[in-house]
């Protein structure tokens, strides 16, 4: 089975167990404190990693991090799983599955804003209650400034792409003219 594959079929379980302890939003917090960790940990990664390190000795270490992030027991036991079960590795992967679900769940749609320009806040409020009139779905945006699109804005949402910058406007002139 691929990682992907993998990453998925464990983030719908621990989906459903904090649906069931209604507790998405905490498992969503501890989940990405957890990969953060991991991710900014080199040696921690490798550690629990190592197919030559001690599964006991491996569960300790993970048993003292979830006490120092003061986890939840259920999110120290799908740790636990994980390690045990050689898919540490699978992390960053699972808690991206897992946040996409939870926004599922939660009816929430994460769109990427893409500016030439920095974009006032009336503006970004504006678009904003445009998608979500839209989708009939809370929008959550997460704005970048990108100077290399001249002007216009780009808008990514739910896999799609909306491109209304002048850098892709003037290419498709250019492709135009070029084709004769």
């Amino acid at each position: 089975m691929s990682h992907g594959a993998v990453a998925i079929r464990y983030a719908k379980a621990l989906i459903s167990i904090a649906e069931e302890q209604k507790a998405i939003d905490q498992y969503t917090e501890e989940l990405s404190g957890i990969a953060a960790v991991m991710k900014e940990n080199d040696l921690l990664r490798l550690l629990l990693d190592s197919p030559t390190f001690n599964v006991q000795k491996k569960l300790a270490i993970m048993n003292d991090l979830c006490e120092l992030g003061k986890l939840s027991e259920g999110m120290k036991t799908f740790l636990d799983l994980l390690v045990e079960r050689g898919r540490i590795t699978c992390l960053p992967e699972i808690k991206e599955n897992f946040c996409r679900f939870a926004d599922e769940h939660s009816g929430v749609i994460r769109a990427q804003i893409t500016s030439a320009h920095d974009l006032p806040d009336a503006k970004a409020e504006e678009i904003k209650a445009g998608l979500e009139k839209q989708t009939g779905k809370k929008i959550i945006l997460n704005i970048n400034k990108d100077e290399s699109l001249i002007g216009g804005l780009q808008a990514e949402m739910d896999g799609k792409l909306f491109d209304g910058s002048v850098k892709t406007q003037l290419k498709r002139i250019a492709d135009t003219l070029a084709k004769g």
